[in-house]
């Protein structure tokens, strides 16, 4: 009779009325308890897209009745996790002075972490990584400073900057002067008794006493010695070594008795907590050459 389903002779069950090649097709209903979940299912997604943010606006999304957001949750655990990790030591770092900090052990390795990762952020586009140094930027991991290699003396240069002097006053400053003014024969003697010093000799000389004249105030530790040993009080470096900032070859070093270059650090005061600036001290203190 129309309308009314055929049976399969073999189960029993309701046929849709579709046949293929001799074979018909069931029609065998989703289990009620199915039925009912899947509905469940839609109004489910039909409340959540009223409640909780949902539906792309572009730029943005729709709100939500609750206002609620993941990225909020995810910074209140952030901040829950700061508080209980970080936030004792931070606040130690910034009670105490960085000698103090390197004599507490578990502080130190702290700070030494906390201190690579504000250096590789700020200071190693100058320094390069592990403060390795480059052309007119000193090397950091090595025992030769410019202004002293103590962690008080690298977390005033830090601190201060050098030469900035449009932000701190006091910040490190000194000024080589320029030798221009010499004869010739006075600036290739001079440039050759410092590179005799930089292998190691001191040759007695015009060289040697054009030196005690005109450098040895700034670049020996004795003023009237000829010894280029650096002033860390004036920030003028060793010449008796192979440590150079802008080169060590003899026409570099007459460029510089000519035209001297004056390099400048910024002071990060402004720029960094003073956590984080006692950190780097820590961490460049560490990397070899503090003393």
């Amino acid at each position: 009779m129309a309308g009314i389903p055929e049976k399969d002779a073999i189960s029993g069950q309701s046929t849709t009325g579709h046949e293929w090649d001799g074979i018909t097709e069931l029609n065998t209903p989703l289990p009620a308890w199915w039925v009912w979940v899947f509905y469940a299912t839609i109004v489910w997604a039909l409340a959540y897209v009223v409640v909780y943010p949902a539906i792309p606006l572009g730029a943005s999304a729709t709100p939500g009745l609750f206002g609620w957001h993941s990225r909020t949750e995810l910074q209140k655990d952030m901040n829950q996790a700061y508080q209980a990790f970080h936030a004792d030591k931070v606040a130690r770092i910034e009670s105490m002075d960085v000698d103090a900090i390197i004599a507490d052990d578990p502080l130190r390795q702290y700070a030494t972490r906390a201190g690579e990762v504000i250096f590789k952020e700020n200071c190693a586009p100058c320094h390069q990584s592990g403060g390795a140094g480059n052309y007119g930027y000193p090397t950091l991991a090595d025992d030769e400073w410019l202004w002293g290699g103590t962690a008080d003396a690298i977390y005033t240069t830090v601190r201060h900057g050098i030469r900035d002097t449009n932000t701190f006053d006091d910040t490190r400053f000194n000024e080589m002067p320029s030798f221009a003014e010499l004869p010739e024969e006075d600036l290739n003697a001079l440039a050759d008794y410092v590179v005799a010093a930089s292998a190691g000799s001191l040759p007695a000389g015009h060289g040697q006493q054009l030196f005690e004249e005109n450098c040895a105030v700034c670049h020996a530790s004795e003023s009237s010695g000829p010894v280029p040993d650096g002033n860390q009080a004036m920030g003028a470096p060793a010449l008796n070594n192979q440590i150079w900032l802008y080169k060590g070859d003899k026409e570099s070093i007459l460029a510089q008795l000519r035209a001297p270059k004056q390099g400048m650090m910024p002071g990060w005061a402004n720029r960094l907590k003073d956590s984080d600036i006692k950190s780097a001290t820590v961490y460049v203190h560490s990397l070899g050459g503090g003393q």
